[in-house]
């Protein structure tokens, strides 16, 4: 009920959040979603995702007659226009082979109504690649995260089963040497395959179940 998000444009000061979540506590209304961000060193963007919101108009003036407040705005969600996340992670030759198959596949699902978005980023090492892992429990709207390297063990492993206990996210492993394939939800060897299928994984447009396969790997 009174599902709205918000695009706030406040001057830079110490405790404009403050001053806006206090007027949504007052008006019994919850923050789902926010972050906020410097567009320079004068001036900040709040961007909020908000529920029960009775009043939308009377909201957006109250939270508009702020001192610090230069603008209000309603827009879409961020679920409503990148949807859900396919986040892949590991060496760049093949993340680029991943994202290959997960944009094109996504091209196909969203032509369709469905809103399906690609991150992607390149690491190596394990200490950085385990705290890029970490860092997906902190993301939203993520419905799958495909490991995409040569050897992943150790750290790594340990952070997707943290993932895995705490979100419901889909563990996508390419084929290779290392424990994170013990741990993922589905094992391929092909890139590009596993990119398809990381996107049809969380599409409502694909007739595909990851937990009804017969096997992991492929």
């Amino acid at each position: 009920m009174g599902e709205i998000a918000l695009n706030i444009k406040a001057l830079n000061r110490p405790g404009v959040l403050r001053d806006i979540t206090e007027i949504t506590s007052l008006c019994g209304i919850n923050i789902t979603y926010t972050h906020l961000f410097l567009e320079d060193k004068d001036h900040t963007s709040v961007y909020m995702e908000l529920e029960s919101v009775k009043n939308v108009k009377e909201f957006m003036d109250t939270v508009r007659s702020l001192e610090s407040v230069i603008s209000v705005e309603e827009c879409l969600s961020l679920h409503e226009i990148y949807g859900k996340r396919i986040i892949i992670i590991g060496g760049g030759a093949q993340v680029a082979m991943v994202a290959q198959g997960a944009i094109t596949e996504s091209d196909r699902h969203n032509i369709r109504g469905e809103h399906i978005s690609v991150d992607t980023i390149p690491l190596v090492g394990e200490e950085n690649l385990k705290e890029a892992v970490s860092a997906v429990g902190r993301l939203p709207r993520v419905g799958a995260l495909v490991l995409a390297g040569s050897l992943m063990g150790g750290k790594i492993t340990e952070a997707i089963k943290e993932i895995k206990k705490n979100h419901e996210v889909f563990i996508i492993s390419l084929n290779m040497p290392g424990s994170v394939t013990k741990e993922a939800d589905l094992v391929v060897t092909d890139p590009i395959q596993a990119g398809v299928m990381a996107v049809m994984a969380v599409a409502d447009t694909a007739i595909f179940d990851i937990k009804k396969l017969g096997k992991r790997i492929f």
